[in-house]
């Protein structure tokens, strides 16, 4: 089993910027890609951005040039640095990773972290 663990929400005025971090812990034999997801009330969870293990990464249209992700794979983390914030950016933000666990024979499996809340407002 792999565990999530995010932080670095919180509220922020519009234009101010936060930076989200998730550590995984537990059985990982590897980590392939790790990635952030949000989701609004009343709305679909939706990709944010995504970082492969070798460094590539996706964006949705609508952070792009406003958020980056990166990550450090020694330590089993992904950061995300949201700039330029707006309040339709307002939601709770989900880690999401694909894994390998214990010796690395079995399949890949994903995993969610519980969820920071991010709120934008004056």
């Amino acid at each position: 089993q792999v565990q999530l663990v995010e932080s670095g929400g919180g509220l922020v005025q519009p234009g101010g910027s936060l930076r989200l971090s998730c550590a995984a812990s537990g059985s990982i034999f590897s980590i392939t890609a790790m990635g952030w997801y949000r989701q609004a009330p009343g709305k679909q969870r939706e990709l944010v951005a995504r970082v492969t293990s070798g460094g590539v990464t996706n964006y949705a249209d609508f952070v792009k040039g406003r958020f980056t992700i990166s990550r450090d794979n020694a330590k089993n983390t992904v950061y995300l640095q949201m700039n330029s914030l707006k309040p339709e950016d307002t939601a709770v933000y989900y880690c999401n990773a694909d894994a390998l666990t214990g010796t690395g024979w079995g399949p890949k499996e994903n995993y969610w972290g519980q969820g920071t809340q991010v709120t934008v407002s004056s």
